[in-house]
């Protein structure tokens, strides 16, 4: 097959992914990782922490061909969700602690309808061909393919960068057809290391290392159950997912040549329905609420139990007046976990309320996880709130 149809291919089919919907689209050569030893070496390290799927078909993660029976390339694909058209960064306690990608509809299946029309259209183009989608799901190294594509480059952060800024999704279609690939671009950190000496909580130990064990977007979104004192703390008032090693990257502040972009895809901006939440509604959420305003979320990952632990945790590092009440109530909810969460939070406030609380639950509670709680959190010492001076929780 020429080098010229490649590349005429290969402009067609990235013109293609323009016209279904997404803002830039390049094109990779399937072959082996170049990564495959740093990846086992970040496996053997468990800086994958919990994430067990992750050990799961390595050989294919390493080597994509393994994915489709015939593979030659990978259009990937790049969704911008910030900044959007006509959005302002939202006000309030809860949503500017909300990852920017999480606000609005669930990428995942915005983008894969995309991709999947996408898909359709070249294979009824091109008789014989085979397609297979990909977004953020299946074992595939995403970002080493979109920086082979030329979409990116990988940064001391983990995240793919462009002069574009790094507020983007990725999305890969890998076909049976010889495309031209796109060349990589160079290097974009330099010596800049804004990211590493930003991150709350040392979850980026060298450049281009993440050790998750470490990681806000980790404990707020994958860790299943109660969280440890040390991610408690480290949290601090992040709900879902951590921007900080994004929000400081240089090329985040002016994208692109002009300083202005505009993407308009409303439907990765916040709806009005959910917008309305705060942390301390979202503490006392119920279930039949958070199924309706989470309905097509990528926030239902972390389920309705860990939205609201995460939310008292926050609550409890804030040290807020206004959210009082609402821990408080949250000492007698149905779920140990919650009120052992609610404990903790109480217990960062010096308010003589949240004190009498906590010596009221201790009474009653029967829940030995939960009354070890309210007796540490009846010793914890009382400091005064860094945020807020003078509030009724310092």
């Amino acid at each position: 097959m020429s080098t010229d149809g490649g590349a005429e291919r290969a402009a067609q089919l990235k013109g293609w992914a323009i016209e279904a919907g997404f803002d830039r689209a390049g094109v990779a050569r399937l072959q082996p990782s170049d990564h495959g030893e740093v990846f086992r070496r970040w496996l053997e390290r468990g800086d994958h922490a919990s994430m067990q799927w992750l050990e799961r078909r390595v050989e294919a993660r390493l080597d994509p061909r393994r994915l489709l029976d015939g593979a030659r390339s990978a259009l990937c694909v790049a969704l911008h969700y910030s900044p959007l058209r006509g959005e302002e960064e939202p006000a309030g306690d809860l949503w500017p602690r909300v990852a920017r990608y999480a606000r609005g509809d669930d990428y995942h299946e915005v983008m894969m309808r995309r991709l999947r029309a996408l898909g359709e259209r070249i294979e009824r183009s091109y008789p014989g061909c085979a397609t297979r989608s990909y977004v953020d799901t299946g074992p595939i190294l995403e970002r080493e393919l979109a920086q082979r594509a030329g979409l990116g480059r990988i940064g001391k952060n983990t995240n793919l960068l462009h002069r574009q800024g790094s507020w983007f999704l990725l999305g890969e279609l890998l076909l049976t057809l010889e495309l031209e690939p796109d060349q990589p671009i160079g290097d974009l950190c330099g010596s800049c290391t804004l990211c590493l000496e930003a991150c709350p909580t040392g979850a980026l130990p060298e450049p281009y290392r993440l050790d998750s064990r470490r990681c806000i977007s980790y404990w707020t979104i994958e860790h299943r159950g109660g969280l440890p004192p040390e991610a408690r703390e480290g949290n601090g008032d992040w709900v879902f997912g951590c921007d900080v090693c994004q929000e400081v990257c240089p090329w985040n502040r002016k994208p692109g040549r002009d300083g202005v972009l505009d993407y308009d895809h409303p439907e990765l901006g916040l709806p009005a329905g959910r917008g309305e939440l705060d942390l301390a509604a979202l503490m006392s959420l119920e279930r039949d609420d958070y199924v309706e305003r989470f309905r097509g979320s990528p926030m239902k990952r972390a389920r309705r139990e860990g939205l609201r632990r995460n939310a008292l945790v926050a609550a409890g590092n804030r040290r807020e007046p206004s959210h009082l009440s609402a821990l408080v109530a949250a000492l007698d909810d149905d779920d140990a976990e919650i009120r052992g969460h609610a404990a903790w939070a109480l217990g960062r406030c010096a308010a003589p309320e949240a004190r009498a609380a906590l010596a009221s639950a201790l009474r009653r509670e029967s829940d030995a996880a939960v009354r070890s709680e309210l007796l540490a959190a009846l010793r914890h010492p009382r400091e005064p709130s860094r945020r807020r001076a003078g509030s009724a929780c310092v």
